[in-house]
């Protein structure tokens, strides 16, 4: 089979599309055919090193931790799940034409493959850090850079507890904010003062890591209402950064609940196939994403 890894960390120039021996599922996993992977800044934080203290890997490694596909294998005591079921999941090496899946669920009706393929990691992410900044229905969350999917889901995830939501991401994205529901406002030059006529901030949640922590906690007051999952410095100043993984099980399950009422949507802003995850990556880190990216095998 045919998967994306990389031999040493460092710039997107270092992904390599090589063959690679099939995975076998192990005890509570299942292999999917990969149809679609998504594309988390997350990986190529990971291509790039950012985590080779805490997190070391043994190189070379494969890449990607979301997908959708068919399942063709199930691992021993899996119940539940029978190959040639469409579902989609959190594993390991999903930029791959074969993955090993640990968490998933049967993919929602009406959606396709690259849609279900950007939901498992930005759907847990969203639900940990909303619970995480113990913000609470009639209560206004400020969310910095909130265009991406993690944003998409946050805002639509408020929505639907009640929650208002101010939303800061470029001008070409404040139409899109709005239409989740949040009040928008741009970032860049006063942008505080922006956020401050839209109303007092109960919390704060920084997804883009632009430095901006300090004006978060100037905004809500208390450090402790501020989440950040990009800026690894929060807890200098008192936040808190938000990278351990919670039940993806569980986030997969309250997700698909939230698509089949309607109350949850992210749109593919675009797709790659594997020989382009380099690309991928490049337009990821740029940010200024509207939903999803992912990566089709």
């Amino acid at each position: 089979m045919k998967r994306v890894s990389f031999a040493v960390y460092g710039g997107p120039d270092v992904l390599r599309l090589e063959d690679a021996d099939q995975p076998d599922p192990g005890p509570g996993q299942i292999r999917i055919t990969v149809h679609a992977a998504g594309v988390n800044p997350v990986d190529w934080r990971i291509r790039e090193g950012q985590f080779q203290h805490v997190r070391p890997l043994d190189l070379p490694a494969g890449i990607g931790q979301d997908a959708a596909g068919v399942v063709d294998e199930v691992g021993p005591g899996v119940d539940g799940v029978r190959v040639g079921d469409r579902v989609f999941g959190r594993g390991a090496n999903t930029y791959a034409e074969s993955a090993v899946l640990t968490a998933w669920a049967p993919i929602p009706h009406g959606l396709t493959f690259e849609e279900a393929a950007g939901y498992p990691s930005v759907v847990e992410t969203a639900l940990r850090i909303l619970d995480e900044c113990g913000v609470q229905p009639g209560q206004r969350l400020l969310v910095h850079g909130a265009s991406g999917g993690v944003g998409s889901a946050v805002l639509q995830v408020a929505r639907d507890r009640g929650i208002t939501v101010t939303a800061t991401a470029g001008p070409a994205n404040q139409d899109y904010l709005h239409a989740l529901g949040a009040h928008p406002t741009t970032y860049g030059h006063g942008w505080v003062e922006r956020v401050r006529r839209l109303g007092p901030v109960d919390a704060a949640l920084d997804l883009a890591g632009t430095g901006v922590i300090p004006e978060l906690i100037g905004l809500t007051g208390n450090p402790r209402t501020v989440i950040s999952i990009a800026d690894l410095s929060a807890p200098q100043h008192g936040a808190r950064f938000s990278g351990v993984t919670g039940d993806v099980s569980r986030a997969l399950t309250r997700a698909t609940d939230l698509i089949s009422r309607g109350r949850l949507h992210i749109p593919v802003q675009q797709t790659y196939p594997l020989a382009e995850a380099a690309a991928a990556h490049i337009d990821s880190r740029a940010g200024h994403t509207r939903g999803r990216r992912v990566i089709t095998p």
